[in-house]
């Protein structure tokens, strides 16, 4: 079989070639795997959840009716404890469920006036 001179040159140039593409567009063009973006969806997604659920976290704080009581224990709390009596108060703790979310209580917190 007689196969042409530039068949292998242009062989070895397409595999360098395409080996160059995927390290730069990996590195430099912002390309990820299907495990990282799917990642990257759950983490927005969750972000969003949270963001949406801190006004009514919010609207349990304002109408509670030991609210005075309650900040007054959060305030009272170390920096590193504000997070667990703020989900002690019951405020992280979203209608339907049973579990409070750390997160939310997280976020709520950020938006109370301590």
């Amino acid at each position: 079989m007689n196969t042409p001179e530039w068949l292998k040159p242009g062989i070895y140039g397409a595999v360098i070639g395409a080996v160059f593409v995927g390290v730069v567009g990996f590195t430099w063009g912002g390309w990820v795997t299907g495990g990282t973006s799917n990642d990257r969806a759950m983490a927005m997604s969750r972000n969003d959840v949270v963001a949406s659920m801190v006004p009514v976290c919010l609207d349990m704080a304002r109408s509670d009716p030991a609210r005075a009581d309650k900040l007054a224990t959060i305030r009272a709390a170390s920096i590193y404890q504000k997070r667990d009596a703020l989900m002690t108060a019951g405020w992280a703790t979203m209608p339907g469920t049973d579990a409070q979310d750390r997160d939310i209580a997280q976020a709520c917190l950020k938006e109370l006036d301590l």
